[in-house]
């Protein structure tokens, strides 16, 4: 089991957070989620042997909300253009 932390952009309420939650639970090989509005996070725990990052990311910015690494020496915020509320 691999563990990812993703920056997630563009959500602005629990609804956005909840269609992020789906949106990566639906993923084969994903078996624990954790997203958090603020700051703008998620934690995502699969096999790496059914899913790659690669591929949770590409599921979160197809939901409609932007994606990124966690960088804290990054000045560049991961964007996007939001999902259910935008």
């Amino acid at each position: 089991m691999q563990i990812e932390h993703m920056n997630v952009s563009g959500m602005t309420c629990g609804g956005c957070t909840n269609t992020v939650t789906r949106a990566l639970q639906a993923i084969p090989g994903v078996s624990d989620v954790n997203v958090s509005l603020s700051p703008g996070q998620a934690t995502v725990k699969y096999d790496e042997n059914l899913t790659s990052p690669m591929q949770l990311k590409s599921v979160v910015t197809g939901a409609g909300y932007g994606v990124g690494m966690p960088d804290p020496k990054s000045a560049q915020p991961a964007k996007g253009k939001g999902g259910c509320c935008s």
